[in-house]
């Protein structure tokens, strides 16, 4: 069994290894999973973006997790916390964010997944507030946000992403402790 830091009803939240580096590059070159970010992940990249996780959670506490589907124990996505890389008029921040592989769609995980990462932020690590965005046409990450609780708070171009892409309009949503 893993080594989970915390599980809600049917996922594990935990540290990445190696071996979910395959299932993380079919997930991030796969079209639909990344129809609405600006463009698939190569190999290097996504191994770039594990790292990333890995240093964020030995410096914070805390990351976008490797998850696992609890009743067959395999490595389904990333759910989890990390705080927003770029400045914007609503940071510092720190995000919820969630992207599962395209087999695990339709069952509730990112919700449920999301919902006790909501927890653990305000439970355990005691934040204030956790933001969350994604482009406008991005109707299945919006339903999360929304059945989670959060409320829109505006719209902001993503400082990341070039200024003559489509996906660089964000919506951003929030919600507070309490």
């Amino acid at each position: 069994m893993a080594d989970y830091i915390f599980t809600s009803e049917r996922l594990g939240f935990r540290r990445w290894r190696h071996d979910d580096i395959e299932i993380a590059i079919s997930m991030n070159s796969n079209k639909r999973v990344m129809e609405h970010f600006p463009d698939l992940m190569t190999p290097e990249q996504t191994i770039e973006m594990v790292e990333r996780y890995k240093k964020h959670f030995a410096e914070k506490g805390f990351c976008f997790y490797a998850v696992d589907e609890l009743k067959s124990g395999r490595f389904i996505g990333l759910i989890g916390l990390q705080t927003v890389r770029f400045e914007a008029d609503f940071t510092p921040a720190v995000e919820v964010g969630y992207r599962l592989h395209s087999d695990y769609w339709g069952k509730g995980y990112a919700t449920e997944g999301a919902k006790r990462c909501l927890d653990y932020a305000f439970e355990d690590l005691k934040l204030d507030r956790i933001v969350a965005f994604t482009s406008p046409g991005n109707q299945s990450s919006i339903n999360v946000m929304q059945k989670l609780g959060m409320k829109k708070t505006g719209e902001f171009d993503h400082p990341l992403i070039p200024e003559s892409h489509d996906m660089r309009r964000c919506v951003l949503y929030e919600i507070h402790a309490g």
